[in-house]
C-alpha cells in the first residue's frame, strides 16, 4: 500500500463513493482491498448488524459462507472472532506464522482465492530488514484470476534482493463454506504450484 501511495486502512465510502449507504458508517473500515472489517463497540455484545456494499458476493472470513452485498446483515460476534468479510474477487495471500520480519517462514504461501468476479493482487517481498528495499531491491509478482474461466494467473516476477528464494510454493485454496477459512493454513489446498520466477496459469477447482 505505501509503494502506491495508498492507505490501507479506509472508510467504507473511499471504496465505495457511489453508495450512500455508506456515507455515514463509522464503525466499519476496509482492510486493503479484500477486507471489511466491523468491530464490535458495544460491552457485552455478541453479535452486531454489519452493511455489506454491493458486490456479487461477502464471504464470511471465519465459515467461507457467502452474503449477497448491497444489504444489513447480522454478524455473530463472540469475544473471540471479530466480524469480517471478504470481497468475491479478492486474492489474499496466507503464510506461515513468523516470530520476526526476516525470519524465513520455512513453508509455503496460500492464496486464497475468492471466486465471484475477476481480481487481482501484487504480491511483494523485500529483505525484511534495512531500507535497502526504497533503493529498488524488492520483488513483486502480478496475480490475476478469471472468473468466469476459474483460471489464476501468477505473472514473472519483477525485481529482486539479496537473499531472495530462487522458487517458492503456492499452496491455491478455492474458497467456499468450510474450506479456506479462519487464520490457520487450509490442511488440504485444492492444487500446489512450484514457482520458479516464470509465468504460469492453472484452473483452479474444488
Amino acid at each position: 500500500m505505501t509503494s502506491g501511495d495508498y492507505t490501507i486502512m479506509r472508510p467504507l465510502v473511499m471504496d465505495f463513493p457511489s453508495d450512500s449507504n455508506t456515507w455515514n458508517v463509522g464503525d466499519q473500515y476496509m482492510f486493503g482491498p479484500a477486507l471489511m472489517v466491523a468491530p464490535v463497540i458495544e460491552q457485552g455484545a455478541t453479535s452486531r448488524q454489519v452493511y455489506l456494499p454491493p458486490s456479487p458476493d461477502w464471504y464470511n472470513f471465519w465459515t467461507g459462507a457467502t452474503v449477497v452485498g448491497a444489504r444489513q446483515v447480522d454478524a455473530v460476534a463472540p469475544l473471540d472472532r471479530i466480524p469480517l468479510f471478504v470481497r468475491a474477487g479478492s486474492i489474499v495471500p496466507m503464510g506461515p506464522e513468523i516470530q520476526y520480519a526476516n525470519q524465513s517462514p520455512g513453508g509455503p504461501i496460500e492464496l486464497r482465492i475468492y471466486p465471484g468476479a475477476n481480481g487481482s493482487f501484487t504480491l511483494y517481498d523485500d529483505s525484511g530488514d534495512g531500507y535497502a528495499y526504497q533503493q529498488g531491491a524488492h520483488a513483486t509478482i502480478p496475480i490475476t484470476w478469471d472468473d468466469a474461466t476459474s483460471t489464476l494467473t501468477i505473472g514473472a516476477r519483477q525485481g529482486s534482493y539479496p537473499g531472495m528464494p530462487a522458487a517458492m510454493q503456492f499452496n491455491l485454496v478455492l474458497v467456499r463454506n468450510g474450506h479456506g477459512i479462519g487464520e490457520a493454513m487450509t490442511a488440504m489446498p485444492d492444487q500446489t504450484i512450484h514457482y520458479d520466477g516464470q509465468a504460469t496459469a492453472v484452473k483452479v477447482q474444488p
